[in-house]
């Protein structure tokens, strides 16, 4: 039996089209009230999990629950229990963005008065009041995302599924939209997330899975991952921004007076000294290349 503090929980699964398969014993467990992302090039079958998890698609083999339900034969109580917002938005160009969300409403099983004051509180929520009567065919790309956000809260449901929420958004709308999450965060919600952008995940998530030809080929803490890919660096650059030195470092203190001691004359006194981390880059590079010996 699945426990009440895990939101979703997969094992085994397996999912192909025709011959080739997509899935490939994919295995994991997310905490409920945490924001889980999934990493993995175009066409690692991310897409199709969230399918799958959803109920949209069946699996082929393996036990999938969400909200302590299998999606195989409890699909109406897993619908009950979650919200999807898709790679495209799911809005009506025609209606303004209240009547969006009013009609969203309606469809829920909301009254007409409840639809009313649930549109305006997620109006306000997602900072759209000054856009309210306005037609979503005049919407920015920023605004019709948060729109569709907004009206997969329309009922609250405590998993949410966000698939590729911000490709095609410029910087300041895709951190306008972090925002957005970090808050559902903050209040409860367990947020399933696939992105292709590296900085996202490691902004946003709890947990980082790497996905790569069907299979887990990493999960863990954004940290954790980064930590086991290389460690932090040390570089020495000239006037010009060139590389002349880059060192291993464990980042004490005595570490780097070390590294600074043993520096020859082929460094210059007036070179500009920093320290790297590992980032994302690092982590998504060292997984998923053709050539890459790393293990994770």
């Amino acid at each position: 039996m699945i426990s009440p503090s895990t939101a979703i929980e997969v094992s085994g699964l397996r999912k192909s089209f025709d011959r080739q398969l997509v899935l490939d014993g994919i295995g994991f467990t997310v905490p409920a009230g945490t924001v889980f992302a999934l990493l993995g090039p175009n066409g690692a079958g991310k897409t199709t999990l969230v399918q799958i998890l959803s109920t949209l698609l069946p699996p082929d083999e393996g036990t999938v629950r969400v909200a302590g339900h299998q999606v195989t034969k409890s699909k109406n109580e897993v619908k009950q229990s979650i919200s999807l917002t898709g790679q495209f938005t799911a809005v009506d160009e025609v209606l303004t963005g209240r009547e969006n969300l009013v009609m969203m409403g309606r469809l829920s099983g909301l009254s007409a008065v409840q639809s009313r004051l649930r549109a305006d509180e997620l109006l306000e929520r997602f900072d759209l009041t000054g856009a309210a009567h306005k037609r979503v065919k005049t919407y920015s790309g920023g605004m019709r995302r948060r729109l569709d956000l907004a009206i997969s809260l329309v009922v609250e449901r405590p998993v949410l599924f966000l698939d590729e929420p911000t490709t095609g958004l410029d910087t300041l709308s895709r951190r306008v939209l972090w925002d957005c999450i970090k808050e559902l965060a903050a209040q409860g919600h367990t947020i399933f997330l696939t992105t292709q952008y590296l900085e996202e995940a490691d902004q946003l998530a709890d947990t980082v899975a790497v996905i790569h030809e069907g299979k887990i080929a990493a999960i863990g803490t954004p940290e954790q991952l980064k930590s086991r890919v290389r460690s932090e660096m040390v570089e020495f650059r000239d006037a010009g921004g060139d590389i002349l030195l880059r060192e291993p470092t464990d980042g004490t203190l005595s570490h780097l007076m070390r590294i600074l001691s043993g520096t020859d004359s082929r460094i210059p006194p007036d070179s500009r000294v920093s320290i790297n981390k590992p980032n994302m880059d690092d982590v998504f590079i060292a997984l998923t290349s053709a050539n890459s010996e790393v293990s994770l």
